[in-house]
């Protein structure tokens, strides 16, 4: 089997050649600018600055030569712009805290404090006040709350929606390139159009927009899913019916060369419960979900790629009753998400697309050896019977040690049947 193949083989729940792979096909499969480099080092590649291709969480470019060792089998593609609002074009060489010298995009414009602290500024314009910092012994970027004091009796819905609207021609152009691209490599295509994320926490404060309205802190959104059920609702409302016809248009464009959308990253799970309750899942997610997915099974036949961190193992059942096909990042930490557990309750179901290896716990810190038999462990349970794309759960860190990335490499490979690396 090719690429492509295999992963369409195993989001149909049959058994591929071997489990495919996925590293940095989404912001959330991705890898840390230093761990790519690391590995580039490890594996004696060019030496040459890896492209920070998603600043807030300072995740990099991986390229083909590091993704041929990788055996990744997923092509991504990302909206033209980042979170901050501008787009990644223009290269120009950065100097990160940890003395790591990066590409990043040309409107990357940062500001420091006297402790070396680092400030982000929407659309990299430093005339505004910074909507990210970067602590000096940090490895990404975290939001800062810009929000106006709030008027609980004169709320204007309008005020969240100034970052949803129908997508111009040059996007629609540069989607229609990028998966172009993506589909001539022979993988399959994973494509973030954004815009379906419904109260995506990360997306809430607006890092891209100067001067954000509405309620923009994230300890107010939560408040407000309980505050105010009917204003959440009216905005979700909107976002869907503008994403609907953005789909339409990009369906008519790419759609046959897509494979799996992402559709939404919303996080409904803490180390040990669930954001919300079960009602509430229900009466204020589910029916903009199943708007969304009914739309996309009705009209293409692209697979819907949720992530959701955490404790979710009693939502897992609704979100396949919303029309998810893919659940990521599978968080086999935190309270409930026993893969056994997970593979036979759901496997039937649902794709698992992560789970491969805890990146709390066992990947940064284990040793070799533990990485190894939890990653075979982990393959030999989530990959039975097909259902699995092999990724860690989440994004690659900055500070995982080498040898560890390297002994989970070579264990999916030995799971495969594929020869070692040395």
């Amino acid at each position: 089997m090719n690429s492509k193949t295999r992963i369409l083989t195993t989001l149909d729940h049959r058994i591929p050649d071997r489990i495919p792979i996925d590293f940095g096909a989404t912001p959330v499969t991705g890898i840390h600018v230093l761990a790519i480099e690391n590995l580039r080092n490890y594996f004696g590649l060019e030496k040459r600055p890896v492209k920070v291709n998603e600043p807030y969480q300072m995740l990099g470019e991986i390229e083909e030569d590091l993704a041929a060792i990788l055996e990744t089998d997923a092509m991504g593609v990302q909206p033209r712009n980042t979170m901050f609002g501008f787009p990644n074009e223009g290269w120009k060489p950065f100097r990160t805290p940890w003395g790591q010298e990066v590409l990043v995009p040309e409107k990357f414009n940062v500001t420091y404090n006297d402790l070396g602290d680092v400030f982000m500024h929407p659309e990299g314009d430093t005339s505004v006040p910074p909507c990210a910092k970067m602590p000096v012994n940090g490895y990404f970027f975290d939001a800062i709350p810009r929000q106006d004091p709030i008027d609980h009796n004169n709320l204007n819905v309008e005020d969240n929606l100034e970052e949803f609207s129908e997508i111009s021609d040059e996007d629609l152009r540069y989607f229609t390139e990028e998966i172009g691209k993506a589909y001539d490599t022979g993988k399959a295509v994973v494509a973030n159009f954004g815009g379906t994320a419904l109260g995506d926490i990360a997306l809430v404060p607006a890092l891209q927009l100067k001067h954000p309205r509405g309620i923009r802190d994230v300890t107010e959104w939560y408040m407000a899913t309980l505050m105010h059920p009917d204003y959440v609702k009216e905005i979700f409302a909107y976002e869907t019916d503008i994403a609907l016809k953005n789909l339409e248009k990009l369906n008519r464009a790419v759609g046959d060369k897509v494979d799996v959308i992402f559709l939404c990253g919303t996080d409904f799970g803490t180390q040990n419960s669930q954001f919300c309750s079960e009602e509430t899942l229900l009466d204020m997610y589910g029916p903009f979900y199943r708007k969304l997915t009914d739309w996309i099974h009705a009209n293409t036949h692209w697979k819907v790629f949720k992530h959701s961190c955490g404790s979710v193992e009693p939502f897992i059942k609704h979100f396949i009753d919303f029309g998810f096909d893919i659940l990521n990042p599978v968080q086999v930490s935190a309270t409930g998400m026993d893969p056994e557990h997970l593979k036979s309750s759901f496997g039937e179901h649902i794709v698992f697309w992560g789970g491969g290896v805890d990146t709390q716990h066992v990947l940064p810190f284990g040793t070799p050896a533990e990485v190894e038999a939890q990653v075979l462990k982990h393959c030999e349970i989530f990959g039975r019977d097909g259902g699995f794309v092999f990724n860690t759960v989440h994004n690659i860190q900055a500070n995982v040690p080498v040898e560890n990335l390297v002994a989970m490499l070579n264990a999916v490979r030995k799971f495969n049947g594929r020869p070692l690396l040395s």
